[in-house]
């Protein structure tokens, strides 16, 4: 082969390579742009409505904590343009604007906000959640969660409505994984200790049962409800919890002085063995009361505070 025709396969051969490589990178452009674009979607929430985004929402109302919770977990907090009074957690949350105390919002106030969307849960007035579905504003409710299972349905939706499904899915295993590592650490104790687990104080006093996230965060940390044969947040009488005589008490209330103090003060509660041997606990309020992204932290606090020889 002579030298002439061997450099015109050289620039031939180059001109199919530079050719290619062009291709290539149109291809890729195309592909990008259009993994970049966001096609319409529907997402279903927990009253069966199936809610269409033209694109994901870049405002949002949340008008529960542990929904707002969820929200800042899968890294869209910054997006909350609106929350409840009792939206504490995480500290950047304290920062956004307040049209609820949970029980009620403040509707107008959201019209005026015209978020891209709302997340709702089902406590509440439903006329009220209508006033914004028919002023045009996406709804989307989300029931109250009363298991784990729950819990992660919910982070998967909203992961879903937001457009991070990988983030949910990243979320939920974090959880389990959290909830996973207590189980193994516990799973030797033999003889499970039981609990009177308290929620309100007396003269209204409240506690957990089954069917209910609180009862199983108590089950993964490997203690006894002595209320766990009763279903759902049961009404109790002073006499009710004497009667059980539980070794170990743990309270979540925040909202009077004292809430240790105020147990012992209690006519009769002296003769309890958990008064006697000072065993009484107050938990972090937020982190047992809030099916959200932290119960597997619950698990641990329980699970601490009622075995510290197994996590010294």
């Amino acid at each position: 082969m002579n030298k002439q025709l061997r450099n015109w396969l050289a620039v031939l051969i180059l001109s199919i390579l530079l050719v290619g490589c062009q291709e290539a990178e149109k291809n890729t452009a195309v592909e990008t742009d259009s993994v970049q674009e966001v096609k319409e979607y529907t997402v279903t929430d927990d009253m069966g409505n199936e809610i269409t985004f033209e694109e994901v929402p870049d405002t949002v109302v949340s008008l529960q904590p542990s929904n707002t919770e969820i929200l800042f977990a899968l890294g869209v907090g910054d997006k909350i343009v609106g929350a409840t009074e009792y939206d504490t957690y995480p500290e950047k949350a304290l920062e956004i604007e307040r049209i609820s105390d949970s029980m009620s919002f403040n509707a107008e106030r959201i019209l005026e906000i015209n978020p891209d969307v709302v997340i709702a849960y089902t406590t509440g007035s439903e006329e009220e959640l209508k006033v914004l579905e028919d002023a045009g504003l996406d709804v989307f409710v989300i029931q109250s969660a009363l298991s784990f299972e729950d819990v992660y349905g919910d982070i998967e939706q909203l992961a879903a409505v937001m457009g991070v499904e990988d983030k949910g899915t990243n979320l939920v295993n974090s959880i389990k994984t959290t909830i996973q590592s207590v189980e193994d650490k516990v799973s030797g104790v033999t003889n499970q200790k039981q609990v009177y687990f308290e929620i309100s104080p007396s003269p209204e006093i409240f506690t957990t049962g089954k069917n209910t996230f609180q009862q199983e965060v108590l089950n993964n940390a490997s203690v006894v409800n002595i209320f766990g044969d009763q279903e759902g947040w049961i009404k109790l009488s002073e006499e009710d919890v004497i009667k059980k005589n539980p070794p170990i008490i743990l309270t979540t209330v925040n909202y009077v002085e004292d809430p240790i103090g105020e147990i012992k003060a209690r006519p009769g509660w002296n003769q309890l063995e958990a008064v006697q041997n000072n065993a009484i606990f107050q938990l972090d309020s937020d982190i047992m009361s809030r099916p959200g992204p932290r119960i597997g932290e619950a698990v641990e606090l329980v699970a601490k505070t009622v075995y510290p020889e197994i996590f010294k």
